[in-house]
């Protein structure tokens, strides 16, 4: 995905660079063990894709600024967090074809390179003249972290519906593309029905892209995502291709799902993907994930006609067509 996205993302190429060099300006400790763990977690950046959509937005509605290399940084600070936590609440051992903070230094380095990675976050939004962005970021945060503890709190829910599903998406992966977007547009100086735009698509986007990581979680090749699969039904995790399937199946199929997700063997996961591929229920997710896309590039119709808007519809149907 890195290097289609990279192709995508050409016209924005310094500006990435910048964000990867404030990033390590940033996070440069005096302790070396730190920066041991900063740069092992640097191979985790391949796709910037918050970052990409802060300054795409920003470009489509305007003029770039410091400001935006400043909230591209701190975005990426936030997701870099985000996906170190991910990683020990899934016994995650594979990220990005290599391995995870929490399986080579364990749980206890993780979750504190987790928490560096926020508070170096906040610290560097600070910075910004203006409090919008700090404040909107903290509480883009806060609905983070909703989302996962959301998430936990349905856990081995068999019977969760496909509203709650979404609002767990939206929260935990939607959220922080819509704040990226929104600041992005705002700092170009957009006007507020451009800036509302801006952050529609965000929003919509990021559940393309979050329904797609599950379908990949089910039917992916992890030598082609890259990270560890199967995560999802082994913590319990019920997301739309098999809410659809408990919805839609046979009932015997339903049951047997139903007993699958609850035994502890060894290949559940392969005796599920083989159970929910034959079905409707991929297809229904795609076809979900696929609405909105067409809700995402449907927000970008009043956006100036440039190069930026172009990438950012080019964006919306790439982020469901990787791993494919």
């Amino acid at each position: 995905m890195a290097t289609m996205l990279a192709s995508l993302t050409d016209c924005i190429g310094d500006q990435l660079e910048g964000v990867e060099q404030r990033f390590h300006e940033e996070l440069d400790s005096a302790v070396p063990c730190v920066n041991t763990l900063i740069r092992h977690v640097s191979r985790f950046r391949g796709k910037m894709l918050r970052p990409s959509l802060v300054f795409l937005c920003g470009k489509a509605c305007g003029t770039l600024t410091e400001a935006h290399t400043v909230v591209a940084t701190v975005a990426e600070m936030v997701h870099m967090s985000t996906l170190v936590h991910d990683d020990v609440l899934d016994e995650a051992e594979l990220r990005r074809k290599g391995a995870t903070i929490n399986h080579l230094r364990g749980n206890e380095a993780a979750v504190l390179l987790g928490d560096y990675l926020i508070s170096h976050s906040y610290h560097l939004c600070s910075s910004l003249d203006s409090q919008f962005a700090s404040r909107l970021i903290g509480k883009t945060t806060n609905e983070v972290c909703e989302g996962e503890l959301l998430q936990i709190d349905h856990r081995d829910d068999l019977d969760l519906d496909e509203e709650t599903y979404t609002q767990i998406i939206i929260r935990k992966t939607a959220s922080l593309c819509a704040t990226c977007c929104l600041l992005g547009a705002k700092l170009a100086g957009a006007s507020e029905r451009q800036t509302a735009q801006a952050q529609a698509y965000g929003l919509s986007l990021g559940t393309a892209f979050q329904i797609q990581d599950d379908i990949l979680d089910i039917v992916g090749d992890v030598r082609a995502v890259g990270k560890t699969l199967g995560s999802d039904v082994e913590k319990g995790k019920m997301t739309l291709p098999m809410i659809h399937f408990m919805r839609s199946a046979p009932k015997e199929h339903r049951q047997l799902l139903r007993s699958l997700l609850e035994c502890r063997d060894a290949d559940k996961v392969e005796r599920i993907r083989n159970l929910i591929l034959p079905s409707d229920s991929i297809p229904y997710a795609r076809d979900t994930a696929l609405r909105y896309v067409r809700q995402a590039q449907e927000a970008l119709q009043d956006l100036p006609e440039n190069d930026a808007r172009q990438v950012l519809w080019a964006m919306a149907e790439f982020v469901v067509a990787r791993g494919v």
